[in-house]
């Protein structure tokens, strides 16, 4: 008896402990925390601006971290608790999406792990998340540019869940190889744009105001989504602008079962 009431004590105060280590949500919450103050005033602005409209237009959403450390756990740990603590998407939904990021302090190893609820695991399926973050966010969070390797991985991120192309098409498109037949695309839409335009069109025929997928556009400029600093990110401009005002309506989902991926620098 008394160790049954020793191994429940244990099992309590692990709990507790455990719940420790992850931050309380912020009142009133918001979808973009800094807690490692790795992001400008303005850059939290604009991604928590981003990141609410699209919670708003779509109902998922996309909570990212920046943390100096994971409390003693890990990162995939982190990020699972902070997904169930959280609530982070919608009830009956779990179409929640956690990213979580500690930058490389001295020796400590840069890392990253973005966590998929239920929901949303065949949209960002775990080889997908992988390759968002080595391709998309770890480039750019080597130089120090935390601000364009999350809008970066934000866009994909969103771009997956609004079933713009597949897991299987990201990852064709944005893996080893050429992209001839790709850039041959983009080169008979220039061609159809350029005449419409001719015509009387108004459409855009430049590649940067391209409606394109981003993957046509990756592959064109040599099959790298981060090619160039301040650049365009999709739908999401690095410099000025703003994306609309009010709050995403709050938490309330959860359901995180283990989906996701995580990587290193």
């Amino acid at each position: 008896m008394v160790k049954r009431y020793i191994f429940i004590l244990t099992v309590l105060f692990a709990s507790f402990a455990s719940a420790q280590d992850i931050p309380e949500r912020s009142n009133p919450p918001r979808l973009l925390n800094d807690y490692a103050g790795l992001l400008s005033s303005e850059q939290q602005q604009r991604l928590e601006s981003h990141l609410s409209q699209f919670a708003r237009e779509t109902s998922t959403q996309i909570t990212i971290l920046l943390v100096n450390d994971f409390g003693g756990t890990s990162r995939e740990d982190f990020a699972f608790k902070v997904g169930e603590k959280w609530g982070v998407g919608q009830k009956g939904k779990n179409n929640g999406i956690v990213v979580v990021v500690k930058p490389r302090i001295g020796n400590s190893r840069g890392q990253a792990f973005i966590a998929t609820g239920y929901g949303l695991e065949g949209a960002v399926p775990d080889a997908v998340a992988n390759r968002i973050i080595d391709k998309e966010m770890i480039p750019y969070f080597k130089q120090g540019d935390y601000f364009s390797g999350i809008a970066v991985a934000s866009n994909r991120l969103m771009e997956l869940t609004r079933g713009e192309y597949t897991a299987d098409e990201y990852l064709n498109k944005t893996g080893k190889g050429g992209g001839f037949g790709i850039i041959g695309i983009v080169f008979i839409f220039a061609i159809i744009s350029f005449v419409m335009r001719a015509a009387g069109g108004n459409r855009r025929s430049n590649l940067g105001g391209s409606s394109l997928p981003f993957w046509v556009l990756m592959s064109a400029m040599g099959g790298r989504s981060n090619s160039s600093h301040g650049g365009s990110f999709g739908n999401f401009t690095s410099g000025g602008g703003s994306f609309g005002g009010g709050g995403f309506g709050g938490f309330g989902g959860g359901g995180f079962g283990g989906g996701g991926a995580g990587g290193s620098w």
